[in-house]
């Protein structure tokens, strides 16, 4: 018998043919005490990839860093391209839904409402989707682009400033690194999560398929997306958030264990005693003569603290174990609740006690800048500006792609009940305004403290201190940089937990009630990948392997916009069957319609 949707209505000539239940290709059993209940192909095959790769990365860290660092540049240097192209697609596409009227269409069909009111879902979308990186480029990449715009030999060969900088010019080159900062953490990224959120919930509230991302290429492959064509979809896509999460949770453990030391490490670094609650931190390696290694410029090659943020790694997984136990509702809400009020009060501080009129200014100017510099910066061809090109936008778009199916999924299970046109706008449009502000208020204040100032703190300081280095120059910096720790780790947590959910219910098939020790496994090996890249190659290793998974998942998301369209266009038919329906059964039509 052929499915019917959230509604009780047969689910339309796009799909009519399927017989399909949820979960019929799992295997469900218990070993010894623990139940089981997985997707045959998709668990062990990605399982035993993760695995492989661990091992791999552990026993040889030195011939691995070398792969990671070979397949990230090769990506990035013949596919930045197709990146940068693939995110204009996802942008024009998301704009389109909401002015056409393809909006109309409900997810869970007509009848259905949402299940979290406004605050509840916003709080999880922003935790979910841009958590820890905001907080670790939030002050440095405004910082990064304007540096780089500004100074000598912007333009030339081997520069990284965006669009050929603004030599010399301070407020040109602020609106430059505005521009490319708003660039990378609007519309595009926040396309990319729209994009596979509304092709999961689409294809599982209103066609009733699974809630598995093979599920939204239905109208595509047929039903060869139940055999081996869907099994490989689904495992590229725990591939890809495993590594996209790994690398998030590695920019978390940076900048956690660098805050800690900020604010409690103790010692001389130069004179190899600097040491955070009694792991050594920050001090240069030794080579085997006992003297710091160098790397070719005469530089030190490393310093040491991989123990220390192994050990918050191990930690704060073990505080998102208690989260995942607790469910969606009991522990990723209330988390995601927790750091919008705490990112809220953070934000707020810093604008009010910062240069609060330059920082309001400077939020119009950034956008204006953005709307002016938009068609140079998403050129996918002829680009002048390389290094900024791939190793800044192809990175990003990578990431996103890479987190894509995670936060994608996540969306989609939260967002049941809202209409196309309102899911595209509050998911879209509204997280791209907190994002502007958020660069605007924390990116605006670094540079006015650099260029007003005189302050260099956070200009010289590595990416994962900046943030610190900036609050230590206003009031009550000893407690803002606490709150911004504590925001980093529970972002952690967040991302980890939901992750481990979402991660759960691709390997078992589209279930979203699998036994609770599956949800348990893959956060634990969410934690285990973090460890392995970054003893690998450290945050190098991290932004590799996303970089690499992130590649074959933009071209499935390029087919998924096909296949949302071919979806909508079967729900807008039936929803006028529904209205045609109405008016000769003499009933009145639903508004939305």
């Amino acid at each position: 018998m052929p499915p019917t949707d959230q509604t009780g209505s047969p689910p339309g000539q796009l799909i009519d043919e399927i017989d399909y239940t949820v979960g019929q290709d799992n295997i469900e059993r218990k070993l010894g005490p623990i139940p089981i209940d997985i997707h045959n192909p998709v668990f062990l095959i990605a399982g035993l990839v993760i695995f492989v790769f661990v091992i791999g990365t552990l026993i040889a860290p030195g011939p691995a860093t070398g792969l990671f660092e070979a397949m990230k540049s090769f990506v990035t240097t013949y596919f930045s391209w197709f990146f940068i192209l693939g995110g204009n697609i996802f942008v024009a596409f998301c704009l389109l839904l909401i002015v056409t009227p393809l909006g109309n269409v409900r997810l869970g069909g007509e009848g259905a409402r949402p299940d979290y009111g406004y605050l509840g879902w916003f709080a999880m979308l922003f935790a979910a989707g841009m958590g820890i990186g905001l907080m670790f480029y939030g002050v440095s990449e405004p910082l990064t682009h304007f540096g780089t715009s500004f100074a000598e030999g912007a333009g030339e060969p081997g520069s990284w400033a965006p669009l050929n900088g603004a030599v010399g010019d301070a407020e040109a080159a602020r609106e430059l690194g505005m521009a490319a900062t708003i660039y990378h953490w609007g519309l595009h990224p926040w396309a990319m999560y729209a994009v596979v959120a509304l092709a999961l919930a689409l294809f599982s509230y209103n066609k009733g398929l699974p809630l598995s991302i093979r599920s939204a290429f239905y109208p595509i492959f047929g039903d060869a997306v139940w055999g081996w064509v869907g099994h490989m979809i689904d495992v590229v896509a725990v591939l890809a958030t495993i590594f996209g999460l790994a690398t998030s949770l590695g920019f978390g453990a940076e900048q956690a264990t660098a805050g800690f030391d900020f604010l409690f490490g103790s010692g001389d670094a130069e004179a190899n005693a600097r040491s955070v609650f009694g792991f050594a931190y920050g001090n240069p390696l030794l080579g085997t003569d006992g003297n710091p290694l160098l790397d070719p410029e005469g530089n030190v090659a490393g310093r040491d603290g991989v123990m220390f943020k192994v050990t918050l790694i191990v930690i704060i997984t073990a505080i998102a174990l208690v989260s995942v136990m607790r469910g969606l509702d009991g522990g990723v809400k209330i988390a995601s609740e927790i750091n919008m009020f705490l990112a809220f009060l953070l934000l707020m501080f810093v604008l009010f006690v910062g240069p609060t009129g330059e920082t309001i200014s400077n939020f119009f100017s950034s956008l204006w800048a953005y709307g002016k510099n938009f068609g140079a910066l998403s050129q996918p061809f002829g680009r002048e500006d390389a290094n900024f090109s791939q190793g800044w936008t192809a990175f990003y778009w990578a990431w996103w792609i890479s987190w894509s199916p995670f936060v994608g999924m996540f969306i989609a299970r939260v967002s049941r009940g809202r209409t196309v046109r309102e899911f595209m706008i509050c998911v879209l449009l509204i997280p791209s305004l907190v994002c502007v502000l958020w660069m605007s208020v924390f990116g605006g204040t670094a540079i006015s403290q650099f260029v007003n100032d005189g302050f260099e703190g956070a200009a010289n300081a590595g990416l994962s201190v900046q943030l610190f280095e900036v609050l230590s120059q206003l009031p009550l910096a000893q407690i803002t940089s606490l709150i911004g720790i504590v925001l980093v780790i529970v972002f952690f947590v967040t991302s980890s937990d939901s992750g481990s959910l979402v991660i759960d219910t691709i390997t078992a098939g589209g279930k979203t009630d699998g036994p609770m020790p599956q949800r348990v496994f893959w956060c634990v090996f969410e934690g285990l990948v973090a460890i392995a890249l970054l003893l690998g190659g450290g945050l190098a290793a991290l932004q590799a392997m996303a970089v690499t998974m992130g590649f074959p998942f933009a071209a499935l998301l390029l087919l998924m916009c096909v296949a949302i369209f071919m979806g909508l266009r079967s729900e807008r038919k039936i929803m006028k069957e529904h209205r045609a329906n109405a008016k000769t059964n003499g009933h009145v039509a639903n508004p939305a319609e």
